[in-house]
């Protein structure tokens, strides 16, 4: 009915479950048409929907719910609502849905999220130690139940943190698949320090469908953020928020704690050097682990990066012509961020650059060729042009064995992107290599040289 209801019956509709909306969500069957009336719903009327969870008063006046505020702190202020007596309400509608194991729908996921922006510290572990275990799996496949998983994984103790890496075993593919799903096994590799878990239950399982995963939008993230976190690249703004994220009254408490803990190692400090140390500490890092050496095991100690080089090496041509796949390939073929992968993998990188080189050696512009040539195709002219901007070694393997005496077949089209960044390396050595030849093409506006001061781009 309501997938077939005019735009004027959904808004009667939606109008007419104000007062019912707490007790709906409650029942397995009557939740479920309050969260198709939610999908359908405009964001004025999603937000009345929302707005009779949050006190009983927004649920006795209709009237209230139009208002233009859509935080909970906000409404909150503008109504000069006691916060105590929000949390009490909030807390009989959500207990018993948490109870229940309704937590499938993305209505119940908001609530939630606005419930822990207010919420003190006690109420907000209670959610965390619900939401901890198996019953994840069904919420993080929204926005906001994604939100909520990377909330629980960043405040939840290491009990807590081994129940939902215990919980999503089993359904690691398919939570990598997922465009929400995949940002909360980022958070995972990010700040969970028990390595050994993760490995055998997470690694293992990306490892199980490398090959598809790396080609995937979503599937390729988690190997993204091991090879190189937190790019601006790879993940939006948006991403990186989720990331960011962190439950007011638990971060406070962390600060404060931080701040009095500060206080006394500076004084210590002091004492012991007469001069004071940075003792600043990042937030939500996960625990006692550096961030290099969880990476380095994880990504190198657990095998998953010669796996990932493996696969590079096999399908070079298939990630480099792949929207996706490149940027995983490009990642691999130039060691990492930090270098992660050298020199332990250096052997078998080299091997990496002696197969993409294979690839661009073949011959150009075949007539009954089906696919465009290596150093023609849109996305492998644009990633082989960032390789040899940011890899000496691959560049240089490149001209010697691809492109030295044959760059005049090179020079126009998109392939010439990659000729120009012989020009453009800040590598005086590859910069050499290449001068001689392509100085002709300098002379004669086929090739263009940086300005001075300008900044070499990585599209």
């Amino acid at each position: 009915m309501l997938d077939n209801a005019s735009k004027e019956q959904l808004a009667e509709f939606i109008s007419s479950l104000h007062g019912h909306v707490a007790s709906l969500l409650r029942q397995m069957v009557g939740s479920l048409v309050i969260e198709h009336a939610y999908s359908l719903g405009s964001a004025t009327q999603k937000q009345a929907l929302l707005m009779e969870l949050y006190s009983p008063e927004l649920q006795l006046f209709k009237d209230l719910v139009t208002m233009k505020e859509t935080r909970l702190v906000d409404v909150i202020s503008k109504l000069q609502l006691q916060k105590s007596s929000v949390l009490r309400h909030m807390a009989s509608v959500l207990q018993p849905i948490l109870e229940k194991g309704i937590l499938d729908h993305s209505i119940v996921h908001r609530a939630l999220m606005e419930y822990l922006s207010v919420a003190d510290e006690s109420s907000a572990a209670d959610v965390i130690q619900h939401l901890s275990g198996p019953g994840l799996v069904r919420v993080i496949h929204t926005k906001d139940g994604s939100r909520l998983g990377i909330l629980c994984v960043k405040h939840g103790n290491a009990k807590e943190r081994k129940k939902i890496i215990k919980g999503i075993k089993g359904h690691i593919d398919k939570i990598a698949h997922d465009r929400y799903g995949s940002m909360v096994l980022v958070c995972i590799l990010s700040i969970v320090d028990d390595t050994k878990l993760i490995s055998k239950i997470i690694i293992k399982e990306l490892q199980g469908n490398l090959k598809e995963l790396i080609l995937d939008q979503n599937g390729r993230r988690p190997f993204l953020q091991l090879l190189h976190p937190h790019c601006p690249r790879y993940f939006n703004p948006d991403d990186l928020t989720s990331l960011n994220l962190s439950i007011p009254s638990i971060r406070n408490k962390d600060e404060s704690d931080m701040n009095h803990n500060n206080d006394e190692a500076v004084e210590e400090d002091r004492n012991d050097e007469g001069k004071t140390s940075d003792t600043r500490i990042h937030l939500n890092e996960g625990g006692k682990k550096d961030s290099c050496t969880r990476r380095q095991e994880l990504l190198v100690n657990s095998g998953l990066a010669e796996k990932l080089v493996d696969a590079c090496h096999e399908m070079a041509g298939e990630l480099l012509r792949s929207k996706f796949g490149k940027e995983i390939i490009y990642e691999v073929a130039v060691g990492g961020a930090d270098g992660i992968l050298h020199p332990i993998l250096d052997e078998k990188l080299s091997f990496l650059h002696e197969a993409i080189v294979s690839l661009a050696v073949q011959p150009n512009k075949l007539d009954n060729a089906e696919e465009e040539h290596i150093l023609e195709q849109f996305h492998s002219s644009r990633t082989i042009r960032k390789l040899v901007l940011d890899c000496p070694a691959f560049a240089s393997t490149l001209w010697e064995k691809a492109l030295k005496g044959k760059c005049a077949t090179w020079v126009e089209g998109h392939s010439s992107k990659i000729i120009n960044a012989y020009l453009e390396t800040s590598d005086s050595k590859i910069k050499e290599l290449a001068k001689e030849e392509l100085q002709p093409f300098v002379d004669s506006g086929l090739l263009r040289l940086p300005v001075t001061g300008d900044s070499v781009k990585n599209d």
